[in-house]
C-alpha cells in the first residue's frame, strides 16, 4: 500500500514537473549574454549624465516589459549603451531574446561574442624619415606636426604607462575638446598630456567566463599584463625615444606614427578564454564612451570570424564612430594563406594585412657539409664557434610519445637522454615557436633549427628564444632534414644574430595576413591596405615576458612582435597624421588618400610577393597595395562618402527601412527605388562574377590644386573596359564629379581579372584597383 501510494505520489510529481517544463518552456534554461542593438541615440552637444541615466532607465523598463520588472531588468542588464550607440547587453534565455528581437524597433539581437587579438625603422622604410634619422621639411612628419594634438585611442589589453614612449615630453596642454578621463583602476596608474585617457570594459568578459575573475585585481585595471596594447599603442603613438632596441638588436629611436598626438587606452582584452579575449559587450560599450571622449582614430588590433553587419559589434560599433566623423582601422586576422580568411570587412572600417620591412634579424644555419641557411632569431650565441651534433624530434622522442606531437617538440615529448648537447630540430606548427626552443632547453639541448611548415613559407620571424635558435624557410627546412636523414653524424652550428638593413626584396606578404574574398559582401575588396607587420619593434610591458610564458623571467622596456596587430597601427598612425593635416576630411577621405597612392611593387620595382611561395601576390592579400604616407597627404581626388552613401549601401544589401532608420538615428532616410552595392562609392571597384557586361559608377572629389585629370586603363585579356567621361576637370577645391566604368567579356574564363583605372593630372596618380572573379559569357 505504501509502494502504491508513493508510486502515484512519483508519478504525479513527474507530470507536474513536465507540465511545469511545458509551460515555462525555458525555466531550466541557462542564461547567456545578449546584445539588443536599438539603433543611435541624437542627444546633441548639451547632454548631460541626466540624459544619459534617463536612456539607462527607458532600457530597464523595455527589458522589464519581457522579464516581469524592472528590478529583474537590472539584475540582467549587463551594460547600458547611453552616449551614440542605442541599446544594452544582458544575460538572457534564448526564448527572451528571440522575443526581445520580434520588437518593431529592435534591430537586432545577437550573441556576445568573443575576438582574439591579432598578434623603428619602419618610418624609415616608408620614406618618411632619413636611415640618419633627419627628417625632411617634405616628409609627412613635418608637414603634419607629427600628429600634434590629433587624439587616437586604442582598444587592445591596456597600457604600460611607465614606458618611455608614453611621456609627455615637448607635448602641450590637452585638447580642451578631450572629454575623456583617467580611470586606470589602480592607484599606481597615472596619466599625462600624452596619455590623456584611460578606461576599461570587462563585464562582457565576466559574462562569458564567470562573475568571480572580477575578484583578481588584474581585471579591473587598465594596466597592461600582457604587453600587446603597450606595442600597439606606441606604434600607433609613442613618442620619441632614443637607443630603443630588443636585447641590444634593432637599436634606434623608436617612434609611433603620430608620436606627437595624444593617445587614449580603452582594455577591451582579457586573458584568453576558449580562444576568446576580447567580448562585443565590452567593444561597443568601448566604442560609445570613446565616441562621447572626443578621439579622432580608432585602432582596434582584434577580430573574429566575419558575420552580418548587424549581429557584428565591433561594425556596429565602427559605424557610430563613422557617423562622427572617426576613422577606424582595424588589423585583418592572422589565418592566412587561407582565402576568405579576412576579418573587419565593414566598408566604413580600414582593414589592414600584414607584409615586411626591409630590416631583418639574420642568424645564419651552418651544415657540415658546406651548406648555409639565413634564418632568423633574437637569440645568444652557441657557447663555442664549433659544429655540434643534430638531432630530429621524431629520433628523439620519449617512448610514450606520438610521432606527429614529436616532430613539432611539443611539451613533454622530447628525451633529455637523446638531446642533451644537440641542436635540436623541430617542425613549426600547432604550439608556439618560443614555446618549442622552451622544449629544448628544457631537453638539455644546446640550440633549436626550426623549420617552416608549408603554409608558413618563406615567411621568417625574429623570436626571442629560451636558447640559441635560427627559424628557417620551408625549402631550406627540407634541405635540413634531408641532411638529417643521409648523414650518420649529421653536424650544424647556428651563428649569432645580426641586424641586417635594406634587404630586398621587401615588402613581401607575410603568409600569416588573412586573406580576402570579402565572405560577407564580396563587392567590397578586403583587406584595404597593406603595412609592415613583420618583426616590428615597439613598447611592452614590463609585468610580461619577452615571451608572454610564465616560466620567462626575463623583462624588457621594447620587445618585437608580428601580426596584423602591429600593420593596424602603423595606418592608425598615418592617419592621425592625415587628420591633423586636413582636419575638414572625412574618415572615407582619409582612407581614400591612404589606397589609392599605395604602392604594389617591392624594392626591386618588381610586384610584390607572397612570403607563402614567393609567387606574385594578389589583391585579395594586399588591397590597394602597401601603404606611402608621403603621397596619401596630397592624393589630388578623393573617394568620399557621406552617411547616406553608407545606409544606402545597408539598403542595396536588403536591410529594411526599420534597420535603417534606426542606424540613421534622427535622420529620415528612404531607400533608393534602385540601387545596386557595386555602386557604393568605395576607392576599389570589384565585381563578384561578371556574366556579360556591366557598368559601375563612381565619383571623385577635389582635395589639392584645380587641375584636369585624364583616365588611363590597364586592362587583362577576356575584358573590354572604358570609362566615361575620359577626362575630368576639377576648379575648385570639393568639387565633385562622377564618371562610368563599363565591362564587358571578350573571352570567357575561370580566372580572375586585374585592372588598374588610373586618373592623373600630370602631378597627382589616383590608383583604383579594378578587380573582375569568374569571368564568364552572357548568363544563361
Amino acid at each position: 500500500m505504501w509502494l502504491q501510494k508513493n508510486s502515484v505520489f512519483l508519478l504525479s510529481a513527474l507530470i507536474l514537473f513536465s507540465l511545469l517544463q511545458v509551460s515555462t518552456g525555458t525555466a531550466f534554461e541557462p542564461k547567456k549574454s545578449y546584445i539588443v542593438y536599438l539603433g543611435s541615440h541624437e542627444h546633441g552637444e548639451a547632454a548631460t549624465d541626466a540624459d544619459f541615466d534617463r536612456v539607462t532607465e527607458a532600457h530597464y523598463d523595455f527589458l522589464g516589459s519581457y522579464l516581469g520588472s524592472s528590478e529583474k531588468a537590472q539584475e540582467a542588464m549587463i551594460y547600458s549603451y547611453t552616449r551614440h550607440i542605442n541599446g544594452f547587453a544582458a544575460m538572457l534565455r534564448d526564448e527572451e531574446a528571440a522575443e526581445i528581437a520580434k520588437h518593431p524597433k529592435v534591430v537586432s539581437v545577437f550573441l556576445n561574442k568573443g575576438r582574439k587579438l591579432h598578434t623603428t625603422r619602419t618610418w624609415e622604410f616608408m620614406l618618411m624619415e632619413k636611415q640618419s634619422g633627419v627628417i625632411s621639411p617634405a616628409s609627412v612628419f613635418s608637414k603634419a606636426k607629427f600628429g600634434e594634438d590629433t587624439i587616437i585611442g586604442n582598444f587592445d589589453t591596456g597600457v604600460w604607462p611607465e614606458s618611455p614612449s608614453f611621456r609627455d615630453g615637448g607635448i602641450g596642454p590637452i585638447p580642451s575638446r578631450w572629454k575623456g578621463s583617467c580611470e586606470g583602476g589602480s592607484p599606481d596608474f597615472h596619466c599625462n598630456r600624452k596619455l590623456i585617457g584611460a578606461r576599461y570594459f570587462n563585464k562582457g568578459y565576466a559574462a562569458n567566463v564567470g562573475a568571480s575573475v572580477l575578484k583578481n585585481g588584474t581585471l579591473n585595471t587598465v594596466r597592461d599584463y600582457e604587453g600587446h596594447g603597450s606595442h600597439t599603442l606606441s606604434t600607433l603613438g609613442g613618442n620619441f625615444v632614443p637607443g630603443a632596441n630588443v636585447f641590444g638588436f634593432g637599436n634606434g629611436t623608436a617612434e609611433g606614427g603620430s608620436p606627437k598626438a595624444r593617445v587614449a587606452t580603452y582594455k577591451v582584452c582579457w586573458p584568453p578564454v576558449n580562444g576568446s579575449q576580447c567580448f562585443d559587450a565590452d567593444i561597443m560599450a568601448a566604442f560609445d564612451m570613446a565616441i562621447h571622449d572626443g578621439v579622432d582614430i580608432l585602432s582596434l588590433s582584434l577580430g573574429g570570424d566575419p558575420v552580418d553587419y548587424i549581429e557584428d559589434g565591433l561594425a556596429i560599433g565602427a559605424f557610430h564612430a563613422f557617423r562622427k566623423g572617426i576613422t577606424v582601422v582595424c588589423s585583418g586576422g592572422n589565418s592566412g594563406p587561407k582565402p576568405g580568411s579576412i576579418s573587419n570587412v565593414a566598408p566604413w572600417v580600414f582593414t589592414v594585412a600584414a607584409s615586411t620591412l626591409d630590416r631583418e634579424f639574420d642568424s645564419v644555419v651552418e651544415l657540415e657539409n658546406g651548406k648555409n641557411f639565413t634564418g632568423a632569431s633574437l637569440s645568444n650565441a652557441m657557447p663555442q664557434k664549433k659544429f655540434y651534433p643534430l638531432i630530429n624530434g621524431l629520433d628523439a622522442k620519449l617512448a610514450n610519445a606520438t610521432d606527429g606531437d614529436a616532430i613539432l617538440c611539443k611539451i613533454g615529448t622530447i628525451d633529455p637522454e637523446k638531446a642533451k648537447g644537440k641542436i635540436l630540430v623541430c617542425s613549426r606548427g600547432q604550439t608556439a615557436r618560443v614555446e618549442k626552443s622552451f622544449v629544448a632547453m628544457e631537453a638539455g639541448a644546446v640550440g633549436m633549427i626550426l623549420c617552416n611548415d608549408e603554409a608558413s613559407g618563406n615567411e621568417i620571424i625574429a623570436d626571442p628564444h629560451f636558447l640559441p635558435a635560427s627559424q628557417l624557410t620551408y625549402e631550406d627546412g627540407l634541405q635540413v632534414f634531408a641532411y638529417l636523414n643521409s648523414s650518420k653524424n649529421p653536424m650544424g652550428y647556428i651563428a649569432p644574430p645580426e641586424t641586417k638593413y635594406h634587404v630586398k626584396p621587401a615588402p613581401f606578404m607575410a603568409s600569416f595576413s588573412s586573406r580576402g574574398p570579402n565572405k560577407i559582401t564580396p563587392e567590397i575588396l578586403k583587406p584595404d591596405i597593406t603595412a609592415p607587420g613583420v618583426n616590428i619593434i615597439a613598447a611592452y610591458s614590463e609585468a610580461a615576458s619577452p615571451t608572454e610564458m610564465p616560466y620567462d623571467k626575463r623583462r624588457v622596456p621594447f620587445i618585437i612582435m608580428s601580426g596584423t596587430s602591429m600593420s593596424c597601427p602603423h595606418v592608425a598612425g598615418i592617419a592621425g597624421l592625415l587628420k591633423t593635416l586636413h582636419p575638414e576630411w572625412s574618415p572615407s577621405a582619409i582612407k581614400s588618400a591612404i589606397m589609392t597612392s599605395a604602392r604594389t611593387r617591392d624594392n626591386k620595382g618588381e610586384p610584390m610577393r607572397d612570403g607563402t611561395d614567393f609567387k606574385e601576390a594578389t589583391r585579395y592579400a594586399y588591397g590597394s597595395g602597401h601603404v606611402r604616407p608621403n603621397r596619401a597627404m596630397d592624393p589630388g581626388l578623393v573617394y568620399d562618402t557621406t552617411i547616406d552613401d553608407n545606409l544606402n549601401f545597408l539598403c542595396a544589401l536588403g536591410y529594411n527601412q526599420n534597420q535603417i532608420m534606426a542606424f540613421s538615428g534622427a535622420r529620415h532616410h528612404e531607400c533608393p527605388d534602385a540601387m545596386s552595392v557595386l555602386d557604393f562609392n568605395y576607392p576599389t571597384i570589384t565585381v563578384p562574377t561578371l556574366y556579360g557586361s556591366v557598368n559601375v559608377t563612381r565619383r571623385v572629389t577635389n582635395v589639392g590644386s584645380p587641375g584636369t585629370y585624364f583616365a588611363r586603363l590597364h586592362t587583362p585579356s577576356g575584358l573590354s573596359i572604358s570609362v566615361t567621361p575620359k577626362v575630368l576637370k576639377f576648379e575648385s577645391v570639393g568639387e565633385e564629379k562622377s564618371f562610368k566604368v563599363a565591362m564587358e567579356v571578350t573571352k570567357p574564363g575561370p580566372s580572375i581579372g586585374y585592372a588598374v583605372l588610373t586618373w592623373s593630372d600630370g602631378k597627382h596618380y589616383v590608383r583604383t584597383p579594378i578587380t573582375v572573379g569568374g569571368i564568364k559569357g552572357n548568363k544563361g
